[in-house]
């Protein structure tokens, strides 16, 4: 498979800048393997498609305002540095990436407020945007994760040009979201509402959780064009051995299992076995799904409508098809479909 073969056209005003008025009320469009058609849905009518003991796996990362702005010592310059992850809790040193970055070198400091109180030292350089930071705070460690969290802002991702608004805290994040580690949404689980998931828990609908903390690997570009060259970043995934165990009961019982989006269903290929059993797991995944892949788990999945020649893309082609995933987004182009974070469902079954 070649990058080339995902390609498409896609309209730059369907890049979703903000999410649907109500959660349930995005756009679904529903894939039949079997039958090869499709449907045209609102979310809210995914329920009719799933029976009692039917099984929803969702991923319950929670996303923390991960974009902050410093200024250069001396010169005074803004610079946007955004948080990746945490090295160490200790020294309180982080992986970031900086904007503009080549205004950013070793020994230079960045402070985020004006009395000086939250100050970052450049220690490393990782990658042509990555810095390896050092914060200094007078203060406990859960005092300075409060700091970060107060001076962050929701980390919207780049095609969206509009500034952030105060929405965007509650919209950008799962109703269910628990653990917090993510610098990115697990997008297919925005549109889960509070009223549709009391639906489908009345129907008699089973839930399982896992974590996966979703990087900005996930959205990089692929600059090769044979796809079994291109190298995932890693990210922390966790599987428990209560929801291993539901897991492993829906796939006995036969029933349908769904992946809430391609993080969920790349943590759950992570962790099964060659006889299809999921077993308790903690470590990191860059596992990379593209067509041709046997699904060892998942029946069915939730996804989003994603932009060309992603990662994201190719692993729901894998699942669906490549040739019927191409017609359904051209589908998508032509109903004017919303794509990417902020935009519609796709449900395949």
């Amino acid at each position: 498979m070649k990058t080339s073969h995902f390609n498409f056209d896609l309209p730059e005003e369907l890049l979703a800048e903000y999410p649907a008025e109500h959660r349930d009320d995005a756009k679904m469009m529903v894939l039949n393997r079997a039958t090869q058609t499709i449907e045209h849905k609102f979310f809210k009518d995914v329920v009719d498609y799933f029976d009692e003991k039917d099984l929803f796996i969702f991923n319950n990362t929670k996303v923390f305002p991960a974009r902050l702005y410093g200024n250069k010592e001396k010169t005074g310059a803004k610079i946007e540095v955004f948080l990746l992850r945490e090295l160490d809790k200790e020294t309180r040193v982080w992986d970031v990436l900086v904007d503009p970055a080549r205004k950013i070198r070793i020994g230079n400091k960045l402070f985020f407020t004006e009395d000086e109180g939250l100050v970052a030292e450049v220690i490393d350089n990782t990658t042509s945007r990555g810095r390896t930071l050092r914060f200094l705070y007078d203060g406990s460690y859960e005092e300075f994760r409060t700091k970060l969290k107060e001076l962050g802002e929701t980390p919207l991702p780049k095609y969206i040009k509009r500034e952030v608004e105060a929405s965007d805290a509650e919209r950008y994040q799962t109703i269910y979201a628990k653990h917090e580690g993510a610098v990115a949404a697990p997008t297919a689980g925005l549109h889960f509402s509070r009223h549709l998931m009391k639906r489908l828990e009345i129907k008699g609908i089973e839930f399982a959780e896992i974590t996966l903390h979703v990087g900005l690997g996930t959205f990089n570009p692929i600059e090769v064009e044979d796809l079994s060259k291109h190298k995932m970043e890693s990210e922390e995934a966790i599987i428990t051995q209560e929801n291993a165990d539901i897991i492993n009961k829906a796939v006995a019982d036969g029933v349908r299992v769904c992946a809430v989006g391609t993080t969920t269903m790349r943590t759950i290929e992570t962790s099964v076995s060659s006889n299809r059993k999921i077993g308790p797991y903690h470590g990191w995944t860059n596992k990379f799904i593209f067509p041709p892949h046997d699904f060892g788990v998942a029946n069915c999945m939730i996804t989003n409508f994603h932009t060309p020649k992603s990662t994201l893309m190719m692993m729901v082609a894998a699942f669906a098809g490549k040739d019927f995933l191409m017609r359904a987004y051209e589908e998508g182009v032509k109903h004017k479909y919303k794509f990417y974070s902020y935009g519609d469902a796709m449900l395949i079954i």
